[in-house]
C-alpha cells in the first residue's frame, strides 16, 4: 500500500531500540536537525544523542572524519557505558562506513553501528538493524533477536488488518468526549455489571495506560471487574525494568492484574486477550493501550470502551464495533523519562465521577 500519511521513521525506531538495549548515548551520523524531536525526547529518557552535523561539504567529500571524532569527544566527555552510531538519510546516500569511523576512532567503549534511513515503508526495520548488530556484540542472544523478529511481525500485521496502516489515508480524530464515556463506564460498573479492563500496552507508555485500570478501581473498587495487563517479565532490558516498576505500583495502589503478555508483545497478544475475554463473557470491556490487537469476533456483543494515544486509530476501532473511543493525546511525550504511574486524562475524568 502506498501511504500519504505521516508514518514512523526507521531512524526513530532504531534510537528508541538503542534505549531499550541499554545504550546510554547515541550519535546520529547526519544533519543537526535530523529526528530532532524525538532525539531530544529520549535525552528526556536518559539516553543522551549527539549528532555530527553533516553539512553540503560533507554531503560531497564524506563525513568519516567528523564522526571519528565525534566518538571520541564522546568517549572522553560523557563516558558511556553502551555506544550506538545511528546512519541516517545522508550517510546512507554518501555511502559511508559506520563500523569502520567506530574501528578507526579506537574507542574503548562497546558499540555497535547501525546502518539505517528513512527510506523503508515500515519503521520495523529501524529496529530490526539495530538489533542485529546488537546480537553479533552479544548484548542479546539469538534466541532474543528471533523473539523480537516475530513480535515484530505480529505487530506490523496487526497495523496493518485494524490498525492506521489499514488504508493509504485515515483522517484524524480526538474520538468521543471523556466525560460522557466515563459516565457510562461508571453507570455500568456501578449496576453490577460483570466487566474486564485490560491494558495492551506498547512498552513505554504502559506508564499512562495502567493509570485508566487504577482509576477505574478508584471509580468503583467493589465492582465485578476482572483486571489483566500484559507486564510479564519478558524483553529487552529497559521493557522489563518498566513492567516491573508499572506492576509494583499498580499493586501499592490496589489493584493486582492478571498477566497476559510481556509490554513488546501487544501485537501478538491479541488472540490470548480475546479468548480470556470469552472465558469471561463480561458485559462490558475496558481495553487500553493497543486495543485493535484483540480481533473483534472476541468483544462481540460486548459494550467496548478503547483507549488509544492514536488520532489515526478512532476510525478504525469504530468499525470494529467499539462503542466508545478516546484518545490520550500526547500520551508518549508524557511517558519518556517517567519512572511512576502517571495520571492519564480519561483517569482523572473517571476519578471525577465521585
Amino acid at each position: 500500500m502506498d501511504y500519504i500519511q505521516p508514518r514512523p521513521s526507521s531512524i526513530v525506531a532504531a534510537l528508541y531500540t538503542a534505549r531499550d538495549l541499554g545504550v546510554d548515548l547515541a550519535i546520529l551520523h547526519g544533519p543537526s536537525g535530523c529526528s530532532f524531536k524525538h532525539a531530544r525526547l529520549l535525552e528526556e529518557d536518559g539516553m543522551r544523542v549527539l549528532t555530527t552535523s553533516l553539512a553540503d561539504n560533507e554531503f560531497i567529500f564524506g563525513g568519516h572524519d567528523p564522526l571519528m571524532r565525534v566518538l571520541r569527544y564522546a568517549e572522553e566527555t560523557f563516558l558511556p557505558r553502551r555506544v550506538a552510531v545511528v546512519g541516517t538519510c545522508v550517510s546512507m546516500i554518501i555511502g559511508e562506513d559506520l563500523q569502520s569511523a567506530i574501528q578507526d576512532a579506537g574507542i574503548e567503549t562497546p558499540a555497535i553501528a547501525v546502518d539505517i534511513h528513512a527510506g523503508f515503508r515500515e519503521n520495523i526495520d529501524g529496529v530490526i538493524a539495530t538489533l542485529e548488530p546488537a546480537a553479533a556484540a552479544g548484548w542479546i542472544s539469538a534466541d532474543e533477536l528471533e523473539r523480537q523478529r516475530y513480535l515484530l511481525a505480529k505487530a506490523n500485521e496487526v497495523e496493518r488488518l485494524r490498525g492506521a496502516a489499514s488504508r493509504n489515508y485515515i483522517e484524524p480524530s480526538r474520538g468521543d468526549l471523556k466525560h460522557v464515556a466515563a459516565e457510562r463506564l461508571a453507570e455500568l460498573a456501578d449496576s453490577g455489571a460483570t466487566g474486564v479492563a485490560v491494558m495492551n500496552a506498547k512498552k513505554e507508555t504502559a506508564y499512562m495506560f495502567a493509570d485508566e485500570l487504577l482509576a477505574l478501581h478508584d471509580l468503583c473498587p467493589g465492582g465485578r471487574i476482572t483486571y489483566l495487563a500484559n507486564l510479564e517479565d519478558r524483553g529487552l532490558p529497559k521493557v522489563r525494568e518498566d513492567a516491573e516498576r508499572i506492576l509494583a505500583g499498580m499493586r501499592e495502589r490496589g489493584v493486582d492484574p492478571g498477566l497476559l503478555g510481556a509490554l513488546d508483545e501487544y501485537g501478538a497478544n491479541g488472540p490470548a486477550i480475546g479468548e480470556r475475554i470469552r472465558e469471561l463473557e463480561p458485559d462490558f470491556a475496558l481495553l487500553v493501550g493497543v486495543p485493535h490487537a484483540v480481533p473483534p469476533e472476541y468483544t462481540e456483543g460486548i459494550e467496548v470502551f478503547s483507549v488509544t494515544n492514536g488520532p489515526r486509530q478512532v476510525a478504525p476501532l469504530r468499525e470494529m464495533g467499539h462503542r466508545h473511543v478516546m484518545v490520550e493525546i500526547d500520551l508518549h511525550p508524557k511517558t519518556l523519562g517517567v519512572r511512576d504511574i502517571v495520571e492519564s486524562e480519561f483517569g482523572a475524568v473517571l476519578r471525577s465521577m465521585r
